[in-house]
């Protein structure tokens, strides 16, 4: 039986060749070959990973006829943007609970600018909650739920970040189409990979590479890089998808071999360190490649770090780069305040990254 899903993205998302950012970051030669699957081209506004997800979850929700989505994340969450993006480009209503820290639980006391901006564009309901709401969130979706179809409309609640077995088919499907692009190749690229990279903010994208590389001889092994929590969570979250997802496709039997990696998520969820800013800006200032800070740019920092060990030794690796990275570095609070120190080999000065011109 085949599972339902929606043509929602932008596919398949092209994959390029990216040596030229180990030698910027100082490995290279190390690995075999990098190779960048760009996942953030996968659409417009709703860009990024989460539609891949979107696209099993919406199909469900519109067979149980739903007339609302109900989903969860932090004020700047890349996942609730995009339900917001999908759910008005379907007629749907849209109910996000985001996180903040801010004191107050009004609208009007937060800074509306980038994802936040986008959902209320897209005319999402946004319900602020507190960082120790949060924690009950699927709770509090379910009281919403409940909530909604008191007043008669038909809610369908997506986990925070899409994150079950049925959003984790996306990353499944995901792997198919890499294999189809591997088959189609006539440049002499590889045939496979040895290793899939990825940032991992809530485990589903993790459960269905880790499926999706193994299922269809992508690579045998997958690293996800947590971005937030630690190597046991994610452990665990990811190990409850791969038995949500094999309960919804049988044939999904083999699992690549799988490591949580939590080296490399900063100084907490949203923060990135000093060193994973500099790296952002010099690969973006010698490459073309632009990570975003929360999500890519530390999964790829994580990269170097596993690669200057020498864990990556004669590899074909490739890194999804996941997050459409436009509306991350429009959170203007997450980048006017990087002073970083630009180096090259004849130069050294401090520059704004987000003002200064190229150098």
């Amino acid at each position: 039986m085949t599972t339902p899903r929606l043509t929602l993205a932008h596919l398949p998302t092209p994959i390029d060749a990216a040596d030229h950012a180990l030698e910027v970051a100082g490995v290279g030669g190390r690995l075999a070959a990098l190779y960048v699957k760009r996942d953030d081209m996968t659409g417009g506004v709703e860009a990024g990973n989460k539609v891949r997800k979107l696209e099993y979850l919406a199909a469900d929700a519109l067979e149980r006829k739903a007339t609302a989505l109900i989903t969860c994340g932090g004020i700047q969450s890349n996942h609730a943007r995009a339900t917001a993006a999908v759910a008005a480009r379907l007629g749907l209503r849209a109910v996000l609970l985001l996180r903040t820290t801010e004191p107050e639980l009004r609208l009007d006391a937060v800074p509306l600018t980038g994802n936040l901006f986008l959902d209320r564009l897209l005319g999402a309901e946004v319900r602020l909650i507190t960082v120790a709401q949060y924690r009950e969130r699927n709770a509090l979706m379910r009281d919403v739920a409940t909530e909604l179809a008191q007043k008669g409309e038909r809610p369908y609640i997506i986990p925070e970040g899409g994150s079950n077995g049925l959003g984790a088919l996306g990353y499944v499907e995901a792997m198919r189409e890499v294999r189809a692009q591997l088959d189609a190749s006539q440049s002499g690229g590889p045939r496979s990979f040895d290793v899939v990279i990825h940032a991992c903010g809530s485990g589903g994208t993790a459960a269905g590479v880790a499926l999706g590389a193994a299922r269809y001889g992508v690579a045998g092994a997958v690293v996800a890089m947590a971005v937030c929590d630690d190597r046991r969570t994610f452990e665990d979250v990811v190990a409850r998808i791969v038995v949500e997802a094999r309960a919804i496709d049988p044939e999904l039997t083999s699992l690549a071999d799988l490591t949580i990696d939590d080296r490399a998520k900063g100084p907490m969820y949203g923060v990135a360190s000093e060193e994973q800013k500099e790296l952002i800006v010099r690969v973006a200032r010698k490459t073309g490649l632009v990570f975003d800070p929360v999500y890519t740019g530390k999964a790829f920092a994580g990269l170097i770090t596993r690669a200057k060990e020498g864990a990556l030794d004669g590899k074909r690796v490739l890194f999804i780069h996941r997050i459409w990275c436009c509306i991350e570095l429009a959170n203007s609070r997450l980048i006017t305040t990087w002073s970083i120190t630009w180096c090259d080999s004849t130069t050294c000065s401090p520059f704004w990254a987000t003002l200064s011109p190229r150098m």
